[in-house]
């Protein structure tokens, strides 16, 4: 069976469906194709929003047992994991039949299956127990996101050893968890479950956590997560997990060679990053070549060297978000429909989802160093803040970097509560070139945690008033 579109993404996560939707809207006619059994990709079913979940949960958890009594809230909270984790399941089921929903409002039909690149212009689909399918169209975008890393020799059984989609499904909270990785994913799922009970060991082979993060608040991160109870184990390396016994036992050594040691566990969460799926998708015999590190090559309008063939999200290079694949998947669709695409890839903001939160756009003091920018940087304490003072969340503070000569915004950095909303308005501020001044300008609502924001960039200046 044949049918016609002019376009056929594979894939429903969030670069996949925002791509579709987008196209619908300029009237190209739009088919789908996924092999979970539903859409939204791991954003959705098992990672961005789940997680989410869990962290809100788990901190107010957290603060029902440590920090409502000195608000005069006297309570006494009681674990159910078994509702958590439905409460959890319940806020997936909505979100994800919401993308049944605009699929189905914009037109776009949707088939369910594993998808192959039989040709340019020719998707095959196949599912289990049903006839082979051929769509064919004018156009194909891959957005088939990407899978965890894994640790060559040590299998990930989803009980014992876990990976994040384990991490999100576990039974019972475990007396001692060892997170292999310490990057925003392990940081975020180590949160909950220190949150729950557990005894976290964070095992990274840098030096430092959250690498590519402003050196400052990265240092500042560890302190505040070690000061909630987080171990650390850095510069080391996991060589073998023994899972034979009732719990694991963690074989690990210096990462630059030295003397191993063996650490007892009862979960290990391994989450070391995660690598382009593109597997089974017929890219060699259809032309499409990878680069070294398995992402599918595209020029700078997404296009592969193959005609009719492009690619978006984590399966390409650039930061593995949902955000930077939902931005690709307009892009593409609108220079598909004859218009100009566009992403800005240097006002992409990074959230760590953790307590409190840390988030940054655009350039770290790091990057500025060695670039040999000339730059002002502007410093404000979640401390000196009125709302984080009596909110009791003052751990953190706002760091502006801003070109010395121009005073434009050139990366802002923030670690404290609320930082993943907060970040939006440095984003707005930085698409339209802005300076420190207009921020130091813009009068904000008192009291809010924004102001923090507004004291910092008065301080590229070194004019804050409230420090």
């Amino acid at each position: 069976m044949a049918e016609g579109y002019d376009l056929v993404v594979i894939g429903t996560g969030p670069g996949g469906y925002v791509c579709a939707i987008r196209a619908a809207q300029l009237g190209l006619s739009v088919a789908v194709v996924e092999k979970r059994g539903s859409h939204g990709g791991t954003c959705l079913n098992v990672g961005c929003i789940p997680s989410k979940a869990l962290l809100h949960a788990s901190e107010l958890y957290e603060e029902a047992g440590h920090g409502f009594a000195d608000m005069g809230v006297k309570v006494s909270p009681k674990l159910d994991l078994k509702k958590m984790l439905a409460f959890k399941d319940e806020g997936v089921s909505g979100n994800v039949q919401g993308v049944d929903y605009l699929l189905k409002k914009n037109k776009i039909e949707a088939f369910e299956g594993t998808a192959k690149i039989a040709a340019p212009g020719q998707v095959e689909v196949s599912a289990d127990g049903a006839q082979t399918r051929t769509l064919n169209t004018k156009d194909i975008v891959i957005a088939t996101g990407s899978d965890v890393a894994r640790i060559p020799g040590i299998e990930i059984d989803e009980k014992k050893v876990v990976s994040s989609t384990g991490a999100l499904e576990l039974s019972a909270v475990p007396k001692q968890l060892v997170v292999v990785g310490g990057g925003y994913i392990g940081l975020e799922l180590g949160s909950v479950w220190r949150r729950l009970g557990s005894e976290v060991l964070i095992v990274e082979f840098l030096d430092r956590i959250t690498p590519g993060m402003d050196g400052e608040i990265s240092k500042n991160f560890q302190r505040i997560l070690k000061k909630q109870g987080m171990r650390f184990k850095l510069g080391h390396k996991v060589t073998g997990i023994d899972t034979s016994g009732k719990g694991c036992k963690v074989e690990i050594e210096p990462s630059q060679g030295g003397k191993a040691e063996t650490l007892s566990c009862d979960v290990v969460l391994v989450s070391i990053g995660r690598v382009p799926y593109t597997r089974g998708l017929g890219l060699p015999e259809a032309g499409v070549k990878l680069d070294n590190m398995g992402r599918i090559i595209t020029d700078e309008h997404y296009k592969t060297d193959v005609d009719g063939i492009y690619a978006i999200g984590d399966v390409i290079a650039g930061p593995m978000l949902a955000l930077k694949a939902e931005d690709e998947g307009v892009a593409v669709a609108e220079i598909l429909a004859g218009q100009a695409g566009h992403v800005n890839y240097g006002v992409i903001p990074g959230v760590v989802y953790t307590f409190p939160e840390v988030a940054a756009v655009g350039k770290t003091e790091d990057e500025l160093k060695e670039a040999g920018v000339d730059y002002a940087v502007g410093k404000f304490p979640f401390t000196a803040n009125g709302r984080a003072k009596v909110n009791r969340t003052t751990d953190g503070f706002v760091k502006i970097l801003a070109d010395k000569k121009t005073d434009k915004v050139l990366g802002v950095h923030i670690i404290g509560p609320d930082a993943g909303n907060m970040i939006a308005e440095a984003a707005v501020l930085m698409e339209f070139s802005g300076s420190a001044e207009d921020l130091a300008r813009t009068c904000h609502a008192h009291p809010t945690l924004t102001e923090a924001i507004k004291e910092a960039a008065l301080a590229v200046a070194g004019r804050a008033i409230h420090m």
